[in-house]
């Protein structure tokens, strides 16, 4: 009896230790064990150590210095870049002075009739009143600017990510070697690509149209790529065999087989694109986002809607004509088709001309609504008198965002700063191991590392603080929305509409409501990020949920399980590897927004950039900036399971 309980014990105990998840973190402990007391030791326990911190303030002040000095002489400016930045101005003006020429009517017209012949006559319909309703609020002119940036700068991403694309889907090499590339890029905000090209290329259109070329391109070249390795090896292998040359076979089978990846990444190009433009008004680009950030600078909240409101129109037409177009292609052409699209493009001519003759351009005055700024501000102080605070038993909004900053932000932020900085990086080193490989982990410790070095230990931890708090938050509402999107397909239909909308809004209009209903500070950015994030997570949940094997289920309601039970024991482990993707994605979503956040009171490296972008001082905004890509680098390698793992965590 004794020689089979011990042989019990001893069963039990190789096969705790031989769990992987044990193995790793008894290594972790060991080294833990070596490492931590030297280190302690020697740099202290505190926050990060001041003697392995680098100053990079003096090296980038003489860059930018040299930079400002050699602008306007420099034959680097003067033949090249010089060059781009002429080039950019030109076609972007070219293409707002078409606008311009065409008139209200005609580019309405236009827009309309290529809805309608891409995906029928309701999107059409839909098309011509977002662009009248654009007119009737009075940002027509606003728009165009927009418009035009938009034109020049989509062509430029989609030209550029394609060629990077095409190089990487020929190619493993270049594959292997653009890959890290596109991570990085793909976890970096916005706000960070505006303070180099702002440097180089100085305040206006310039520098906004090729922040955003830099921001847009990456999911061109990502599906590009995509697209082209992924084609059928069986119809490749039948082209060649008639004695195609690569050329001929890239022209005619890789290409067209790849066309829905390309037309997606034509439609993710697009939206990144406007989100982009926005958030470049920052950098003098313009149009609409120039008109929400000066009403957000001066906290106008009915001047930020009046000029959101046809942003928000711009993004849902634009994504809906692409998704359309991505959706039908490959159907029959439609009898006639080639007859009906030149007629619908002679009618625009004409409507286009009788403006012109009509010498009715411009949107007229006259039709301009009554500006909706002010009753909205009327609204916005009817509910700053009556909801932002004194409301009975529950409190208003600004009482929530104090309690919320209060018992969530300020304890979270002081116990991230209060740890000692190697128990962050061991934290760091075990999740990333947990869930991954160690190269996983080494890349995160690394780059959690380098904030330290950069010497915005501090500010990093608590821009990490508001990231947490906001995915925390998203996941709680984004799982209970997604579970109950999965389990009837009644909520699935209402919630749908909700979704396409906030999916399709760029980043900066995010913070007008919030702006309005809790002020500024910190809770805002959070809130505004979680709204931000919430409708991936939804989508991904739902559709890892409504994804589990049908068999497996009727399995589990066979032997008598209860719909909580189906969900706990079958859905939610099936359907796994799609919560960690939707963890991933609210999280690199989420830190998208905290960092904008600094516009409206987030503070933190958000503040950092603002103010190097206000200032011109690049240290200050560049190792922001380096600091946010290390900050999402480490997040993204937390929360990004190896394909391995998991497959075998499903």
């Amino acid at each position: 009896m004794a020689a089979v309980t011990a042989t019990a014990r001893g069963t039990a105990t190789s096969g705790v230790l031989g769990n992987p998840l044990v193995r790793k973190l008894g290594v972790l402990l060991v080294l833990a064990a070596v490492v931590v007391p030297f280190a302690a030791s020697r740099w202290g326990s505190g926050a990060w150590p001041g003697a392995l911190t680098v100053d990079v303030s003096g090296p980038l002040g003489t860059v930018s210095d040299w930079i400002v000095d050699n602008r306007d002489s420099h034959p680097l400016f003067l033949y090249f870049l010089g060059h781009v930045s002429n080039a950019v101005v030109i076609a972007v003006r070219a293409v707002y002075l078409a606008l311009l020429a065409v008139g209200w009517a005609g580019v309405t017209a236009v827009a309309a009739l290529t809805a309608w012949r891409v995906a029928g006559i309701r999107l059409a319909l839909g098309t011509a009143a977002a662009f009248l309703a654009c007119g009737l609020l009075g940002m027509w002119v606003p728009t165009m600017q927009t418009l035009a940036l938009m034109v020049v700068a989509v062509a430029a991403s989609v030209v550029a990510g394609a060629l990077l694309g095409l190089a990487a889907g020929l190619s493993d090499r270049m594959h292997r070697a653009l890959r890290p590339v596109l991570d990085t890029m793909q976890v970096l905000p916005a706000f960070a690509y505006l303070l180099p090209v702002v440097l180089v290329f100085g305040i206006g259109v310039p520098a906004a149209v090729l922040a955003t070329v830099v921001y847009a391109a990456p999911p061109m070249a990502r599906l590009t790529a995509l697209g082209l390795r992924g084609a059928d090896k069986e119809v490749l292998e039948a082209v060649e065999s008639l004695g195609t040359t690569a050329r001929q076979r890239l022209l005619t089978a890789r290409i067209p087989l790849a066309r829905k990846e390309l037309l997606l990444g034509l439609n993710q190009t697009i939206m990144m694109a406007l989100s982009m433009a926005v958030i470049a008004s920052v950098i003098g680009a313009g149009g609409l986002g120039d008109r929400v950030y000066q009403a957000l600078a001066s906290v106008d909240v009915g001047a930020a809607l009046a000029a959101g409101i046809p942003i928000v129109l711009l993004a849902v037409v634009l994504d809906r004509v692409t998704g359309a177009a991505g959706a039908r292609l490959g159907d029959a052409p439609a009898p006639h088709a080639r007859l009906l699209g030149a007629c619908a493009l002679a009618a625009a001519a004409v409507v286009a001309v009788a403006g012109r003759l009509t010498g009715r351009l411009e949107w007229p005055e006259s039709w301009v609504v009554v500006g909706i700024a002010e009753p909205v501000n009327r609204a916005v102080g009817w509910m700053t008198a009556h909801l932002y605070s004194g409301v009975p038993v529950v409190g208003g909004t600004a009482d929530w965002a104090g309690r919320f900053t209060t018992w969530v932000l300020d304890p979270l932020r002081d116990g991230l700063q209060w740890l000692p900085w190697w128990s962050v990086l061991l934290i760091v080193a075990a999740l990333a191991w947990l869930i991954g490989t160690w190269r996983t982990a080494l890349t995160a410790v690394l780059a959690m590392a380098a904030i330290g070095v950069l010497g915005v230990w501090g500010p990093s931890l608590d821009t990490l603080s508001q990231v947490l708090a906001a995915v925390a938050v998203t996941l709680v509402i984004g799982f209970a929305a997604g579970i109950a999107a999965a389990r009837s397909d009644r909520v699935e239909r209402l919630l749908r509409p909700v979704l396409d909308v906030f999916q399709t809004m760029p980043q900066f209009v995010y913070l007008i409501p919030v702006v309005a209903l809790f002020g500024v500070g910190r809770a805002p950015a959070v809130a505004a990020a979680v709204v931000y994030a919430l409708p991936a997570v939804v989508r991904i949940t739902t559709q890892g949920l409504r994804q589990v094997d049908p068999a497996a289920l009727e399995s589990a309601r066979s032997l008598g399980a209860t719909g909580a039970q189906q969900l706990r024991q079958v859905q939610l482990p099936l359907a796994r590897p799609a919560l960690l993707l939707a963890v991933n994605q609210g999280v690199v979503l989420v830190l998208a927004v905290v960092i904008i956040g600094g516009l409206v009171g987030g503070g933190a490296l958000g503040y950092d950039v603002v103010f190097g972008l206000a200032q011109g001082d690049l240290a200050t905004g560049l190792v922001a900036g380096a600091a946010i890509v290390c900050l999402g680098l480490m997040l993204d390698r937390v929360t990004q399971p190896t394909g391995r793992r998991a497959t075998k965590g499903a």
